[in-house]
Formats: structure tokens, sequence, C-alpha cells
């Protein structure tokens, strides 16, 4: 029980620029001997902090403080174990699209051919509609016509899109894929948000409704042994990007470490958003490197580390070598 209590305390630190609310909650259960019995006999991967609090969340907990959640989920702790243990943390969030943009451009300036791109993790395919939002980069002119519209900030010095890339093909694969359509799969995407951040919740639903009318294909399956099997559906003469957001540092090590021998197999690019440790050779890279605005989370385009960037992608930190 240690352990998990340890995880909670950690995450208490971590949320803490996410959600005042999921803060509260994780440091209140790292105390709580009670509630960690409740979670303890579930499998170390389905205690995780941010899973149990959607899990939660899904079955009726209210955004309360933490007595009346704490009331609450002891109430329903049948129910809530049960939703812990079948399900779990899947990426939604839709803000993750601005460093997926940033990327794809840094591709489309070096390749002539058209775009596939293939998502790791993919959940319900909200990223793969990046070329159907709309963004604005340091409040300039709004690039693209749909919605939702992606702000960001940008620090050091580097290229922001002045075009939408052009995908000619697009397809995720995903443990338990979603499907925007299904209402009860939507509950879900609002169950993995924190209930205090109306405006994440805004801009999901924004992005639901742009890709509901056309959603993209996604495979049920594991990321590395999966992939060769989708990507040889991509048409001839397209340039295959394989995207990873926030997806890594879930899979299993040994599946991490070949994750970009994977890809160069395949003759695609490694476009990835996530923690510096994940991605195999970025923090050696990085000791050469320097941001005006460090973050845990890199942007890195086949191992070339190119930005910093926050969890939901609204500020951006362009990477250069250190003098």
């Amino acid at each position: 029980m240690t352990q998990t209590a340890d995880w909670y305390a950690r995450a208490a630190i971590e949320l803490a620029g996410t959600s005042e609310l999921q803060t509260e909650w994780a440091r209140g259960m790292a105390t709580d001997p009670e509630l960690l019995a409740l979670i303890e006999g579930l499998p170390r991967e389905h205690r995780q902090p941010s899973l149990l609090f959607s899990a939660a969340t899904w079955c009726g907990a209210p955004p309360a403080a933490y007595p009346i959640w704490r009331a609450w989920v002891l109430a329903h702790a049948e129910s809530v174990a049960a939703a812990a243990a079948t399900r779990r943390t899947q990426t939604n969030e839709v803000g993750r699209c601005i460093p997926l943009l940033l990327g794809l451009d840094r591709v489309t300036a070096s390749a002539v051919a058209p775009i596939a791109l293939l998502e790791l993790g993919a959940a319900a395919g909200l990223c793969l509609g990046v070329d159907r939002y709309s963004y604005s980069f340091d409040g300039g002119t709004i690039l693209g016509e749909g919605a939702p519209l992606l702000t960001a900030t940008t620090t050091g010095e580097g290229r922001t899109p002045t075009r939408m890339p052009n995908i000619a093909w697009r397809a995720g694969i995903d443990l338990a894929p979603l499907d925007v359509r299904d209402a009860a799969h939507v509950r879900w995407l609002d169950a993995l948000l924190p209930p205090d951040r109306p405006a994440r919740h805004e801009r999901l639903h924004a992005a639901i409704s742009t890709l509901a009318t056309d959603p993209p294909r996604l495979v049920a399956g594991d990321a590395i042994p999966t992939l060769a099997a989708v990507a040889a559906d991509v048409p001839p003469g397209l340039t295959l990007v394989v995207a990873c957001l926030g997806t890594a540092v879930y899979l299993p090590p040994p599946d991490r470490a070949a994750l970009p021998g994977a890809v160069a197999a395949l003759g695609g690019h490694l476009l990835a958003f996530e923690s510096a440790a994940s991605v195999p050779g970025i923090p050696d890279r990085l000791t050469a490197m320097s941001a005006p605005e460090p973050t845990p989370f890199v942007l890195s385009l086949d191992g070339e580390p190119l930005a910093y960037a926050s969890a939901h992608g609204d500020r951006v930190s362009w990477l250069s070598a250190s003098d």
C-alpha cells in the first residue's frame, strides 16, 4: 500500500497545474488507508490516479471537495473498482494537435508527397483531425477554418506554420478505440478530463462535432505489433508519419526501445510529443540544447528534439544548440 500512497502523493504534485480538484483528491488519497485498500487489489496499471479519478467520474462521482467525493466513492466502491479494472487512460487532449502541427510542418518543408498520418494510442482519433481545426500562434492570423480554435504562445527561435499539411490518408491504432459517434464513448472521453476544466470539455466537444461527420479509421491492437500491418495499407507515393503523442510512456520498455527502429523500417518519420525519457536518444541530444522555457514534454522528429511544450500544447518553447 505504501507504493500506491507514494504514487498518489506524487500525482498531487504533478496535477497541480492541471486540476485543483484532482490535486486535492490525490493528496487526500495518499493518506487515506481505507480508499487505498479499495484499489490495492487492482493490477498496478489500473491503480493509476488519473484512471481512478476518471472511473469514479464515469460512475457518477460528484466534482466536489475531497470529503464529499470520498464518501461517494466509498459508497459506490464496487462500481468504481470494476470500472477502473476494465478501462485504461486514453489520450484525448486535442490541444496536442499544436505540437503535432508544428512537427508536420517540419516534415512538409522537406517532403513533396502528401502525408499518410498514423497515430499510436489514438483513442477516438481526435488528433488525426489536426488539419480540420483552426490555430493561432502568439495572437497572430488564424490558420484553418474548423472548430475548435487552438491557440499557443511561443518562445525561442522557430517557425510556425503558414499552411495546413496535406494529409491524404490517416489511421490510428489503440488498444480500445473510441467512436466519436457513440454516446457512451463520448461520455468516457468526458470522464477522462478533469471536471473542473470546462474549457477543455468545450474544446473536446468542438473537436468531436468536427470529426463526427467523417471520423478517421481506427484499428484495435498493440502499437508495435500492429504498426506494420496498418502501415501496409498506406497508398504508394505518400510520406508516412507515425505520431506518438503521450503514448510512449505507456508502452512496455521493450516496445518503447523498438519504436524508432520499427518506424524507420517502414520508411516513415517518427513524430513524438512525449516526456524526454520516453523516446530513445532524446535525453542525450537535449544535453547540447536549450530553450527559454523547458517543460517535461518534448516535440521531436526522427530523434531530433525540436521544442519543449506544455502537456496540452498551449505553450511552445523552441530548442536550439546551446552556446
